[in-house]
């Protein structure tokens, strides 16, 4: 018969009490040693009975989204290996796999996961197969979508331990589901779902947590209503890649060599770098919202930069020590600006996003694919070294590491040929943390020969045996000192075991993810309308993507010398507010870079607008679609608060003919972007009537005609004060394509059209009406129309080839607005 704790407890106690109850008992216990032997037996008993009970500690782990593809990949097997580590020891488990998955197919779905599961190389076959068997004995799926799921959970949970006989030591739940599930469920465990008296909670939570400062405030304060801040462990994977995990105890171990080495004094920079071959395919959904430095540099590599350039605590073993000096090391980075940073986007990228999000052929994506950042630490110890980030899919290998690259002020007489690796000073000295793949195709640190011998611990770490022919950083491997993992573990296995042991500092605290926000923030803002570099991808990127740096400044080190008029000199670089003035097309150019040039754009039509409002009482501006104008309206919604808005009216210079509501909407994007920022008066607001009696653009519904009424009715000789167009790879502009039946000459104001991409019916402003403007603004921004423009440049008058080339004021202006890429490639 199995006895619980207490019964036997009990059980000892009535034999010791029927034993001093009989007569003489005591006098068996006479002799010193004898009472010596009694008191022993009874601490023993007791103390069995501690031991015993906390044996039996349990821990029940809850996975939530168990039939993901991260549960498969990853958790799964962190899972068991967490139960490999643990089993015999303090604590029983039991593993309860949860999803919205109907309980049938969860159930086969983790069956099949469970059989795929492997040991570590030195566990035995047949231990395996025992472990693995009581692993999946252990383990459960069950539908987890209710409040009442979640009760019936916990309820099953306490019945398993009472039965038992067990103690709960706590529970720990994986949130591997979308953060915005992250609610309900955080609500439904908080409620239903939390451990009794004396047992503990952690909570996993799985990135994105956020896309900007303000998107992770509000997610930290809604789970913070749910969760106190011990009991939220989020994940970042690379804090648990054993070369990650190696950077503080390397520091701690190798102290004492470290500490003349570690600062400014003798590092020369740290490169921080994940390298991919793979590119978006399938994942330009989530690309799209986030881009690289979202998905890693923001995360993953700024989380390794603080290990780097933290002050190393005296107690690396303390968790709450090392969290205060990595929060200290993000306090002290200095602000990015636009300048300290490149983008890139391989080329075939904007393709996936229109082929799997359906978007149309003109759709040309701005989201970076690689980046590479110059950041600097406002500290002592750090004072003016560089700190590279870098971070881009579709390049020439896979691979991450982190290189601190020292100083070497050496000059040998000897020749090259005759520098010995541990004895010559003038070979390069570095320290590298090999995260993995590469070369060297495992996680490794590596230490110049001709630095010092590392001290690393020799139960997990060994040296790596001879790699003839191997050349790392241009160096052969025989020049460092070398070792890898003794046995390589995947880093979700290396964080689930963490949890469960409460090491809260290979985790992101929210007082640390705020920082990194913060710290990336207003760089993400700058750059959200910059256009990236485009590189072919792989080995054809050559030197494309190469950069180089000087102060705060970072640029690519290729130019593009490619010029659109001819000229002397290279071609314009960043530095500072800078506009060129020329001639286009016989009218006045402006070009800068993006942000100059929009920041100059709105400048010029507010001053537009002021004039006109002074001089005839209102101020008529006639707005086009597409992504170029977007950070115009951002531009005019945040910086221009002197703008009349009260007397202005918005005009749209082309419509879709698509519901006002609709994402693909015109008249939606100028009410994201602008009107829902700026006071105007409601009826001072025109959108194109695309949408009458519930149909869209019907020719019977009259909708051209009607706003052609509204417009000779409003605008003095339906002369608009300011029109801003844009102009299209094709040569069209508003929404006038070429050879376009109509719009492009003719008596009619508003016209009816077809576009070439979806959705195909548009309303425009016929080309007459256009060019009955006092002034004409065409903004043209990105490389990919850098080829229309040199093409339009050549042609004359040929609207119905080109139909941008009609547009020419009768009686007003003509500025084209251009940047950089565009302009000079």
């Amino acid at each position: 018969m199995k006895l619980t704790l207490n019964e036997r407890y009990k059980r000892f106690m009535a034999v010791l009490a029927v034993g001093l109850s009989r007569p003489g008992f005591l006098a068996h216990f006479r002799h010193p040693g004898c009472w010596k032997m009694l008191t022993v037996a009874m601490c023993m008993a007791l103390l069995g009975c501690l031991q015993a009970q906390e044996l039996r500690g349990h821990v029940s782990v809850i996975l939530l989204g168990a039939t993901g593809d991260l549960a498969r990949k990853y958790l799964w097997q962190g899972l068991f290996q967490l139960y490999l580590d643990e089993a015999g020891k303090d604590y029983s488990f039991s593993f309860h796999g949860a999803a919205l998955t109907s309980t049938k197919q969860g159930q086969a779905f983790v069956a099949k996961v469970l059989e795929s599961l492997s040991c570590p190389e030195d566990v035995a076959p047949d231990r395996c197969a025992e472990l693995k068997g009581q692993f999946q004995r252990l383990s459960a799926y069950r539908h987890l979508a209710t409040s009442e799921d979640y009760v019936a959970l916990s309820k099953d949970i306490e019945a398993q331990v009472q039965h038992g006989g067990l103690r709960e030591a706590g529970r720990i739940f994986y949130f591997s589901v979308p953060p915005f599930a992250y609610a309900d469920i955080a609500r439904n465990i908080n409620s239903s779902c939390r451990p009794g008296p004396g047992a503990w909670l952690r909570v996993v939570l799985e990135k994105p947590f956020g896309h900007d400062h303000l998107s992770a405030q509000q997610l930290a304060t809604e789970l913070g209503g749910f969760f106190r801040e011990e009991e939220m462990y989020r994940v970042d994977h690379y804090l648990g890649k054993q070369a990650v995990a190696q950077i503080l105890p390397f520091r701690d171990q190798n102290r004492k060599a470290l500490d003349g080495l570690w600062s400014r004094h003798h590092v020369e920079r740290v490169e921080i770098i994940m390298k991919e071959t793979v590119d978006a395919e399938g994942r330009t959904s989530f690309y799209e919202e986030y881009g690289v430095i979202r998905d890693v540099l923001q995360n993953h590599l700024t989380e390794v930069l603080t290990l780097v350039a933290m002050e190393l605590p005296h107690n690396i073993s303390s968790s709450e020590s090392v969290l205060q000096h990595k929060l200290r090391a993000f306090r002290a980075l200095r602000g990015l600006q636009k300048g300290s940073a490149v983008l890139g986007q391989y080329q075939a990228y904007s393709e996936q996003v229109r082929r799997e999000q359906q978007r149309p052929d003109s759709f040309r994506s701005l989201t970076p694919t690689f980046a590479g950042v110059l950041v600097h630490m406002d500290n002592l110890r750090w004072e003016g070294v560089p700190f590279i980030l870098m971070s881009g899919k579709a390049l020439d290998e896979r691979v991450g590491y982190v290189r601190i690259l020292f100083r070497n002020q050496a000059y040998c007489v000897l020749s090259d040929e005759r520098w010995v690796a541990d004895q010559s000073q003038c070979l390069p000295r570095q320290i590298v943390f090999y995260i993995g793949h590469g070369e060297l195709g495992s996680p490794a640190v590596l230490v110049s020969r001709n630095l010092f011998r590392p001290s690393l611990p020799s139960e997990s770490w060994k040296e790596l045996g001879a790699r003839p022919g191997l050349r790392l950083f241009g160096r052969p491997l025989s020049d460092f000192y070398a070792y890898r993992p003794v046995r390589e573990q995947d880093a979700y296995s290396v964080l689930i075991s963490r949890i469960f042991h409460g090491r809260k500092d290979s985790f992101v605290t929210t007082e640390h993810l705020l920082a990194s926000w913060g710290f990336w923030t207003p760089l993400l803002d700058s750059l959200a309308h910059e256009v990236p570099r485009l590189y072919p991808g792989g080995a054809e990127n050559g030197h494309l993507l190469d950069f180089e740096f000087g102060g705060a400044q970072l640029c690519f080190s290729q130019q593009q010398p490619e010029q659109l008029v001819p000229g002397p000199g290279p071609a314009p670089m960043p530095s500072g507010f800078q506009v060129l003035k020329a001639k286009y097309r016989e009218s006045p150019l402006i070009s800068a870079w993006p942000e100059e040039l929009i920041a100059k754009l709105a400048d010029d039509i507010e001053a537009t607008a002021v004039r006109a409002v002074r001089r005839f009482g209102t101020f008529h501006l006639a707005l086009s679609g597409g992504s170029s104008p977007v950070p115009l309206f951002q531009q005019l919604a945040t910086r221009h608060y002197g703008f009349p808005w009260a007397h202005t009216h918005l005009w749209l210079v082309d419509e879709r003919c698509v519901p006002l509501w609709d994402p693909e909407s015109n008249f939606q994007h100028l009410q994201t972007h602008l009107l829902q920022h700026i006071r105007v008066p409601y009826y001072n607001i025109h959108p194109m009537p695309v949408h009458l009696h519930q149909r869209l653009c019907a020719e019977e519904d009259q909708g051209a005609q009607t706003y052609a009424s509204e417009i000779s009715a409003l605008v003095a000789n339906s002369s608009f004060d300011l029109v801003l167009l844009g102009m299209g790879a094709d040569g069209h502009t508003a929404s006038l394509f070429p050879q376009s039946p109509s719009g492009l000459d003719g008596e009619q104001l508003v016209v009816l059209t077809e576009s070439p991409s979806r959705p195909f019916q548009r309303m425009s402003l016929s080309l007459p009406l256009i060019n009955r403007a006092r002034k004409v603004a065409v903004l043209v921004m990105g490389r990919v129309k850098r080829e229309i423009t040199m093409l339009v440049s050549r042609v004359g008058h040929e609207p119905k080839k080109w139909p941008i080339s009609g547009v020419l004021p009768s009686s007003g202006q003509l500025v084209w607005y251009m940047d950089y890429e565009a302009f000079l490639g």
